[in-house]
C-alpha cells in the first residue's frame, strides 16, 4: 500500500533539514509527532529510510532514493488534484454548444470565442441542429447549451437573453427601400415577404408573420425551398424582402442590405442551460453576461 503524502511530504522535508528539531519547526508539528510520522513510514514501506543517533540524522540507500524519487511523483500527484478540482468547477472539459444556423452566423462564434478565452482548458464543440430541437437536447445532456432565437418551448431547461436585436428586413441595395434610414412596416408589406419555414422556427416565424397581420391587403408572403441560404438569392431580385433581426446586418453578402422596421418589436436570443446548473453551465452563464455586455447586446 502506498505511503500516505502528508508524510511523505514530511519526510522530504526531513530528508532536506536532516534534523529532527528544525525540519518539525518548519513544518509546523512537534518532534515526537514528526519521529512517530517517520517510523510509521518506515513501517509501511517495510525498511528503514534514516539512520537516527542522538547527534544527527542521515539517509538510508532507500531513503535517498525516495528523497530523490518522491517529488516528481508528488508533483504529478498535485497536478492530478488539480485537474480533477478544475474539472469540477467547470474549468475543463467539452462543452458541446447547439445552435441554429440563423443564430450561428455572428452569435455563436462570438460565444465560442469567448468561452475559449475565458477558459483556456475547455474544449468548444459548436453543434448545429434544428431549433426546436435544441431545448429538449439540453434537457436530456445530448448538450450542454443551447442558442436560440425566442423563447422557444421546453421543460427542465432555463433561458436567459442574450442579446435584443431589432427587427428589420433584408434587401437588395439598389431596392427602393433601400434608402430609407427606418421603412415603415406598412411600406414592407407591399412588396413580397420572404419568412422562414414555420417548422424551422414556430417561434420566430409567428413572431416575424405577426407584424403584418393586420396590413391590408395582406403581403404576399413565401418561404424559400432552402431553408437557411447565405447567399440570399431570392432577395437579389430587388423586389422581395426578408424580415430578419439586426444581427443580419453585419453578415451580409455583397449587394443586400439591411433596414430596421419602425416600431417593430425587438427579437431576443436566448442562452439554453439545464435547470439544474452546474459548475461548467454557471462558467457558460458568466461568459454570456460579459459578452453580451461587452458587445452591447442588452440595454444597459
Amino acid at each position: 500500500m502506498a505511503p500516505d503524502t502528508v508524510s511523505l511530504r514530511y519526510f522530504l522535508v526531513l530528508a532536506q533539514e536532516l534534523n529532527f528539531t528544525r525540519a518539525a519547526a518548519r513544518i509546523g508539528i512537534a518532534q515526537p509527532a514528526l519521529s512517530a510520522r517517520m517510523r510509521r513510514l518506515e513501517a509501511e514501506l517495510g525498511t528503514a529510510l534514516l539512520v537516527r543517533d542522538t547527534r544527527s540524522v542521515a539517509l538510508t540507500a532507500a531513503g535517498a532514493a525516495l528523497a530523490e524519487s518522491a517529488p516528481p511523483a508528488l508533483a504529478a500527484l498535485d497536478r492530478a488534484w488539480d485537474t480533477a478540482r478544475s474539472a469540477a468547477a467547470g474549468e475543463l472539459g467539452t462543452l458541446r454548444i447547439g445552435y441554429s444556423l440563423s443564430a450561428g452566423a455572428e452569435t455563436v462564434p462570438a460565444l465560442v470565442d469567448r468561452l475559449l478565452r475565458d477558459y483556456s482548458g475547455l474544449e468548444v464543440g459548436a453543434v448545429p441542429m434544428a431549433t426546436p430541437e435544441i431545448s429538449s437536447a439540453v434537457a436530456d445532456g445530448r448538450i450542454d447549451a443551447g442558442i436560440t432565437r425566442g423563447e422557444q418551448p421546453g421543460r427542465d431547461v432555463r433561458r436567459f437573453v442574450l442579446r435584443r436585436a431589432r427587427i428589420g428586413v433584408q434587401l437588395a441595395q439598389h431596392h427602393p427601400l433601400a434608402g430609407h434610414a427606418e421603412i415603415e412596416i406598412a411600406d414592407a408589406a407591399t412588396y413580397p415577404l420572404r419568412l422562414p419555414d414555420r417548422a424551422a422556427n414556430p417561434v420566430i416565424h409567428d413572431q416575424l408573420s405577426a407584424l403584418f397581420r393586420d396590413i391590408r391587403p395582406r403581403p404576399r408572403l413565401h418561404t424559400p425551398a432552402v431553408s437557411f441560404d447565405m447567399s440570399q438569392r431570392d432577395l437579389r431580385d430587388g423586389v422581395t424582402l426578408a424580415p430578419a433581426g439586426e444581427a443580419a446586418a453585419t453578415t451580409q453578402p455583397a449587394g443586400l442590405t439591411w433596414r430596421p422596421l419602425r416600431g417593430a418589436p425587438s427579437l431576443t436570443i436566448h442562452l439554453v442551460l439545464p435547470r439544474e446548473l452546474s459548475p461548467l453551465h454557471r462558467r457558460i452563464r458568466a461568459a454570456a453576461k460579459a459578452l453580451a455586455h461587452e458587445l452591447h447586446w442588452l440595454p444597459d
